[in-house]
């Protein structure tokens, strides 16, 4: 199936967190957090401004993104958990550099 979303809406997946952590010490399934930290898996055309004209979004497919706690409602494409959530509610895309340290 293919899904499109509309105006400014971004089709994001969850990026899975870490089973230990920076000790060592592996976190159960109980006691984890949903991650905060997806992958922009579609967008939508952009939202309408005032003017009539639509404006594009600033973020695009692939992009690594940080978003809120409560952000975006849970949906299943293709048996896949996804959310769909307004451009506004991303707080930022991760940036990586192509150095490795």
């Amino acid at each position: 199936m293919k899904f499109r979303p509309l105006h400014d809406r971004v089709l994001v997946k969850r990026l899975e967190q870490e089973e230990k952590s920076a000790g060592g010490i592996i976190i159960p399934d109980t006691a984890k957090e949903k991650p905060q930290e997806g992958e922009v898996v579609a967008i939508g055309p952009g939202s309408r401004g005032e003017d009539g004209k639509i404006h594009p979004l600033d973020v695009k497919a692939g992009d690594r993104i940080l978003f809120g706690k409560w952000s975006g409602t849970e949906v299943k494409v293709d048996g896949v958990e996804l959310l769909i959530m307004k451009e506004s509610d991303i707080m930022g895309v991760i940036e990586t550099s192509g150095k490795k340290k």
